[in-house]
């Protein structure tokens, strides 16, 4: 099979990343659920008078825990397909997913703290 190159492999992997993004939509809740924290979170952000970099700052950390929930996906993904015995590599591999998206989220929730208490209390 003959691999694409230059534009038309950008174009197909472009193609594939969308796919992803709709079947995360479609199939993952804690993704959705993120999806509207970063609709919301952009209303605030946008509302509050933060510098441009404390807007990408606030805004990115977001897209770190969406990046991160679509890693866990799909380790979830592969070890859900390889078998539904219970085996501790398994258990392992899940948790481990799920141990990097919370701690996404907490350092998300430590720079908001942060950054709004700086914005605010100072």
């Amino acid at each position: 099979m003959k691999k694409s190159t230059g534009l038309l492999r950008i174009l197909k992997a472009t193609k594939y990343s969308l796919k992803g993004l709709r079947s995360a939509i479609k199939h993952e809740a804690a993704f959705r659920q993120e999806l509207i924290l970063l609709v919301v979170a952009y209303i605030v952000v946008m509302l509050i008078d933060f510098s441009i970099y404390e807007r990408i700052l606030l805004l990115g950390s977001i897209g770190v825990v969406m990046i991160t929930e679509l890693i866990n996906s799909a380790i979830e993904c592969v070890v859900d397909r390889i078998g539904s015995e219970r085996h501790d590599l398994s258990g392992r591999a899940k948790d481990y997913g799920s141990a990097a998206v919370f701690l996404s989220l907490l350092l998300t929730i430590i720079l908001w703290i942060y950054l709004f208490s700086c914005h605010f209390l100072s």
